[in-house]
């Protein structure tokens, strides 16, 4: 119940985002100003025996999906949303990095960013077709490099996926995120618990790339075309 409470809070965002840019639309239509979202992320229990004001609280898989989720939605309405800041970073709400003393964690939030890094500053590719209604997903193209990022949030069944990318794949590499459980995470003791790992779930055939997508998983694939 709790995680699919966190997926409709998401889809509020889309919304939100939706209906002021249709606002903004009316009296800006050239959109020469942008919107803001300041702050987003997860707020959720505080971790037992911490201060409850210092809002510390552990990142887990469940987390990693809804930070996808919503950069997904962001990137949706690139022509409107120039800036959106995840509400911290160290050690408060759903961080990149938790400390304790002189030991640190990265986060599984901090590794769905490093998988899309390669979107920034990038060119937004418009796409089209039929996805589950648990998989959601962005691409964007930069350097000769297409990034496709994914999110499959299903809690047990993958995802298949076929893409007609329009020209003869040269290259690809390709990274996963991927939990065992929703409430996966690293801990001091086991920093490298959750972490990303090459991503071999995809077939090349021309054209087509197709893509198995685990359950609990954020995959980014760089693509290379035939020169």
């Amino acid at each position: 119940k709790e995680w699919f409470s966190l997926i409709d809070s998401a889809n509020l965002m889309d919304e939100l985002i939706t209906k002021h840019s249709t606002i903004m639309d009316k009296y800006d239509p050239e959109k020469r100003v942008g919107l803001i979202v300041d702050e987003w992320g997860s707020w959720l229990a505080v971790e037992p025996g911490t201060n409850p004001g210092f809002l510390y609280q552990q990142n887990t898989i469940r987390d990693a999906m809804l930070a996808s989720l919503t950069l997904n939605i962001f990137h949706k309405h690139s022509d409107r949303v120039h800036m959106a800041n995840i509400a911290q970073m160290v050690n408060v709400l759903q961080s990149m990095i938790l400390t304790d003393g002189e030991k640190m964690i990265k986060t599984p939030t901090y590794h769905v960013f490093n998988l899309y890094k390669n979107h920034m500053d990038a060119t937004k590719i418009d796409s089209w077709g039929d996805t589950k209604e648990t998989t959601s997903y962005t691409a964007t193209k930069k350097d000769g490099v297409m990034t496709l990022s994914f999110c499959n949030y299903a809690i047990d069944e993958s995802d298949e996926v076929t893409l007609d990318l329009g020209f003869n794949i040269q290259d690809v590499h390709a990274e996963v995120l991927v939990g065992e459980t929703m409430d996966a995470h690293s801990t001091f003791e086991e920093p490298e618990r959750v972490n990303v790992e090459v991503f071999s779930g995809y077939e090349i055939a021309g054209e087509f790339l197709k893509i198995t997508l685990p359950p609990k998983s954020v995959v980014s694939i760089y693509v290379k075309a035939e020169k």
